[in-house]
């Protein structure tokens, strides 16, 4: 699913505002979660794929584990704050 994917589909059936993408993830995306109470949407990323992207770009795993604990997970924007899903322990 590309970002692209999400943004037309989203457009199509008219589930809320804007949606909050994490900027240089888009190989990251798995999908979208519907929210019952306001229609919107929001983007679902993979937390293990983005971790990987992190140390490929040089970062140490702990040092991106910790810069995405931090900066990415934490950092809330409203109620389309994108979720990110843990898909390997």
């Amino acid at each position: 699913m590309t970002r692209e994917d999400i943004e037309q589909f989203v457009g199509d059936h008219d589930l809320g505002g804007d949606l909050l993408f994490a900027d240089g993830f888009d190989d990251c995306i798995i999908g979208l979660h519907f929210q019952a109470f306001n229609h919107a949407a929001c983007v679902v990323y993979d937390r293990s794929k983005m971790l990987e992207q992190l140390v490929s770009d040089g970062m140490k795993h702990d040092e991106a584990d910790e810069y995405f604990d931090f900066n990415i997970s934490g950092a809330y924007v409203g109620e389309m704050t994108p979720i990110y899903v843990n898909t390997t322990l």
